[in-house]
């Protein structure tokens, strides 16, 4: 079997900055540490910290007052920090700059009377965060079906979108809304991150010279579901899976050709496990292939600067 092992995969500079935000606090404040929402969308990295003595919360009433919580890579909405500071928790943001961009562009936007439409999956953690910044003025939309029903409800209008979607979708639905809205705005920069695009054309152009796409990732994680399905666009067999517990050999057995990817949350020991039980399953010879150097770093949270971590602390 011949794998081919993309790159670049798994860890973005968002995800990796949030899960050594943690990381980080839990060796200089201890546990426990409460969380809002999954630090990031993936079952491994949760139970890690988990069994750390990090507490992941939906509830910020759960939180004991004077606690120390962390806001998840995600980014919650004004209503969620406004409750935290009313129960006198000490917050850490650990928010991955790409999403506070489009909370800021949402609140801008907002501000100068624009009708916002947001291309989104409703209930996801990202896109609830920056529906909070301007109730009412922020409507949802996910197919090019929810575009046709729109009405216009003021002169001025514009889109954004949810950092993890499909390149090809948001393309898709951006064009029925301009046909609709002629005088629709975007965003002046692309709301898609840079490794949720990164990682789609990887797949996109790599998936056509293999007969299996494999992508680890967890089944509530919109970047990882986006890659499936770019692998199946191609026209192309492709299977999300958590870990290795789910891999399944027997779909495997007589391909000789094989994608193995990860989503960006996704930690990278995961995607060693899948490429040595392949090597050991099916005598594969592995070949990565780097399509774009990822150079991307972001700072921790400012509430972590400047905080001396202790020379015992335990590093995930």
């Amino acid at each position: 079997m011949h794998v081919l092992l993309a790159s670049p995969r798994g860890f973005c500079a968002g995800v990796r900055m949030a899960v050594e935000a943690l990381d980080y606090s839990l060796g200089v404040v201890g546990s426990p540490i409460y969380v809002f929402h999954e630090i990031v969308h993936n079952r491994h990295i949760v139970e890690r910290f988990q069994g750390r003595g990090a507490i992941f919360t939906n509830s910020i009433e759960e939180v004991p007052e004077g606690a120390t919580l962390l806001f998840s890579a995600h980014g919650v909405s004004p209503q969620v920090r406004t409750a935290a500071f009313n129960r006198r928790l000490r917050t850490i943001d650990a928010t991955c700059p790409l999403v506070t961009k489009v909370h800021l562009e949402a609140v801008r936007f907002a501000t100068r009377g624009y009708d916002i439409v947001f291309i989104g999956h409703a209930g996801h953690d990202e896109v609830e965060g920056i529906r909070g910044e301007a109730p009412g003025r922020i409507r949802i939309v996910e197919t090019v079906e929810d575009v046709e029903k729109l009405e216009r409800i003021s002169d001025k209008m514009v889109y954004l979108t949810q950092t993890t979607l499909s390149l090809d979708d948001a393309a898709r639905i951006i064009k029925s809304l301009k046909e609709r809205f002629p005088d629709i705005q975007g965003p002046a920069k692309d709301d898609i991150c840079y490794a949720t695009q990164n990682r789609q054309n990887a797949v996109r152009e790599l998936a056509l010279r293999v007969e299996r796409v494999i992508v680890i990732g967890s089944q509530n994680s919109s970047n990882s579901i986006r890659l499936t399905e770019a692998a199946k666009e191609q026209g192309i067999s492709a299977e999300l899976i958590d870990g290795l517990d789910e891999l399944n050999l027997e779909a495997l057995k007589g391909l000789k050709s094989v994608l193995v990817t990860a989503g960006a949350s996704a930690p990278e020991d995961l995607v060693m496990a899948v490429i040595n039980v392949l090597k050991e399953k099916f005598g594969a010879r592995v070949e990565e292939i780097v399509l774009e150097d990822e150079r991307v770093h972001f700072s921790p949270p400012k509430e972590l600067r400047g905080l001396e971590r202790p020379t015992h602390a335990h590093s995930t």
